[in-house]
């Protein structure tokens, strides 16, 4: 079984205000968190990387150099800092080096990738890289060469692997998972994923495989409605059973790399409203208790989010895990269920069917 186990670690935002930096950092690097979701731009899922907290290992090369890697289903690309990058962000993180490795294959071909509040470049280059004992030979991945500023300073993960689909890779590199379905490497064309709600051990994301020990609520299928994203179509989210949002129908792409619920500009001022909350987020701790459950209406069926889900606790302040986003699509708007949302369920990604499915969590 080809299981990458998740550890949960504190959150750079817990980390920068147990410091006393939180508000000075924000005000210094502003972020849009649509740009990664604009269309024809490679980018990646960091604009939520002050919460970002699950991590897994992986290594690259012969003999084995590893790295702690974001397994991010809302981009394509793998990249690792490399020894040819002398930002501060690289110097303070594990750094490939090509010189070490046996099986390496150096090319000519350059990677950009623009952030939310900075970018990377690199080149590209082919090499083995192990995820939980698969091999994968002659992978192509980045190795960056920059990471201009700070942007990546402070995270506690050297790169990201990414599980979205070939479409959306930039420099038209294959991901990582098409090599193994190409080569055979697992039973199943389909991965899942299971992130804890708590602080212990337990999350993983597994390759080729359906553990059932998840899944004892049976599994509701949803098709995709594009192979960029994992994106679906959503029929309306509601609260207390009158329908608050995308009441005509809206997109939604479900996405390991964004820790909150992403929410239409517009939907999130009736959520702030309706919930209680200030235009901010913040809400009374105490309110906690009374606050109804999110409720998305998908393919006919119905997914709550209850309120110890969708609310932060953290040094005595409470605030809603949603965050404000607007991104223009043909399909309308959109929303991204980051881990608020799939920590209520265990999230299988099909590639054979080019369908979601979801199991609910006791």
């Amino acid at each position: 079984v080809h299981r990458v186990p998740l550890r949960k670690m504190k959150s750079l935002r817990q980390r920068l205000r147990e410091q006393g930096l939180l508000e000075s950092y924000l005000e210094q690097h502003p972020y849009n968190l649509a740009a990664k979701y604009f269309p024809g731009i490679a980018v990646e899922p960091l604009e939520n990387y002050m919460d970002d907290e699950y991590f897994g290992t992986i290594s690259i090369g012969t003999p084995p150099q590893e790295f702690t890697v974001v397994f991010d289903t809302g981009s394509s690309n793998l990249w690792v800092p490399s020894v040819f990058c002398s930002s501060p962000a690289c110097r303070n993180h594990n750094r490939f080096n090509p010189a070490e490795s046996s099986t390496f294959l150096s090319t000519n071909d350059t990677l950009f990738i623009a952030y939310g509040t900075g970018s990377m470049s690199g080149v590209l280059g082919y090499d083995t890289v192990d995820v939980a004992g698969i091999n994968v030979r002659n992978q192509i991945f980045g190795l960056a060469e920059t990471e201009p500023g700070d942007f990546f300073y402070y995270t506690p993960f050297d790169g990201i692997l990414g599980l979205a689909f070939p479409s959306i890779a930039s420099s038209g590199a294959t991901p990582v998972f098409d090599n193994m379905m190409v080569e055979n490497l697992v039973d199943r064309n389909l991965f899942s994923v299971y992130l804890s709600r708590d602080d212990e051990g337990g999350s993983f994301v597994l390759f080729g495989a359906i553990d059932p020990y998840y899944t004892t609520r049976g599994i509701s299928w949803i098709p995709l409605s594009a192979e960029t994203y994992w994106q679906i179509s959503m029929e309306s989210v509601s609260v207390s059973g009158t329908p608050v949002a995308c009441s005509s129908g809206c997109q939604a792409i479900v996405d390991t790399g964004t820790t909150l619920l992403a929410v239409p500009i517009r939907a999130f001022r009736t959520l702030m409203r309706r919930l209680g909350a200030s235009s901010s987020g913040e809400i009374s701790c105490e309110a906690i208790r009374n606050l109804p459950s999110l409720i998305f209406h998908i393919n006919g069926k119905e997914f709550p989010v209850p309120p110890r889900a969708y609310v932060l606790r953290s040094n005595g302040y409470c605030s809603l895990a949603l965050q404000g986003m607007d991104v223009p699509t043909e399909e309308g708007e959109l929303w991204i269920l980051g881990d608020v949302f799939i920590r209520e369920y265990y999230v299988i990604f099909d590639r054979a069917n080019n369908k979601v499915g979801l199991s609910r969590l006791p």
